[in-house]
């Protein structure tokens, strides 16, 4: 059932620069729609990530259509939601929580439009691109919905590089379980050199490179012109991997179509919508422009 009026927010850490409310309003606006988006920054509440679940809550009792989640709760919301799909199951994040019925009796159910928005985003951009080895640093949320994504997409076999090594098991395990054994391993840090020597491509999926996390998350002499290179993160619009891959050769993509896809996916489930996605990448492009 599709309504005139919605609220809606964000639910993460640093969030002040986000594109995601501007994206959401202005194509609410295209539809006739009134349409509030909130930041919801832990760090500006002085709230902790165990806090997303009274954060959830309180949303839905103020009558909130739904939410999305960032880093760094895309994990952690799903022990306080009702209901997860099969693919945010699969991945074991959420970035979309809907909030179905009326009240504090409306059930909360978790969805995953990362996964469908970097999708959407590699295939439009490097859809020609050899994907046979294929590195990821990062099994967090981002990461994991990126790595499920890949191995959809045909890689063949995914190197989950993440320094807190239990995380990239519980990762590397869910992708074998759903698309077959050996298709993920694990990695160490140290093995980097090695991993990237024979890889097609690389995609970061950390925070670092981000404008409160500025570094490359790898040694820049590992990069060589034979790997194509995605950054998920897309404030800045160039971070410094993007910058040194360039400069050696590599074909980069940032992460602004990635988060433009998803939030045209969310918008679709809050609204009931078909949102104008040419339109809202063209609108992040002067998002970023702007910047």
């Amino acid at each position: 059932m599709t309504q005139d009026s919605y609220l809606v927010g964000l639910i993460g850490s640093g969030i002040g620069t986000s594109f995601s409310p501007m994206l959401h309003e202005r194509e609410a606006d295209r539809h006739g729609l009134r349409y509030l988006y909130r930041l919801i920054d832990l760090d500006r509440i002085g709230a902790g990530p165990d806090k997303v679940g009274e954060l959830v809550g309180a949303a839905k009792g103020m009558g909130y259509r739904g939410l999305n989640i960032t880093h760094p709760c895309k994990q952690l919301v799903i022990e306080c939601l009702d209901e997860l799909t099969p693919q945010a199951a699969a991945v074991g994040a959420v970035n979309t929580v809907v909030f179905e019925g009326e009240g504090r009796s409306a059930r909360s159910v978790g969805h995953n439009t990362d996964v469908t928005g970097f999708a959407a985003s590699f295939e439009r951009e490097l859809a020609d691109a050899p994907r046979k080895r294929v590195v990821q640093l990062g099994a967090g949320g981002a990461g994991a919905a990126v790595a499920h994504a890949l191995l959809t997409q045909g890689t063949g076999h995914l190197a989950v590089v993440d320094p807190l090594t239990d995380r990239a098991v519980v990762l590397a395990t869910s992708l074998n379980r759903r698309f077959g054994d050996d298709r993920a391993t694990v990695s160490a840090p140290d093995d980097l050199p090695a991993l990237m020597a024979r890889a097609d491509g690389l995609v970061h999926a950390t925070p670092t490179g981000m404008s409160t996390h500025p570094g490359l998350p790898l040694p820049a002499d590992l990069l060589h012109p034979d790997l194509w290179i995605v950054d998920v993160v897309y404030q800045p619009l160039e971070t410094e991997l993007l910058r040194v891959a360039r400069a050696r050769g590599c074909t980069a993509l940032n992460g602004v179509g990635m988060v433009v896809f998803q939030a045209a996916d969310a918008f679709q489930l809050f609204t009931g919508r078909e949102p104008d996605r040419s339109r809202m990448l063209a609108h992040a492009a002067e998002l970023a422009d702007s910047e």
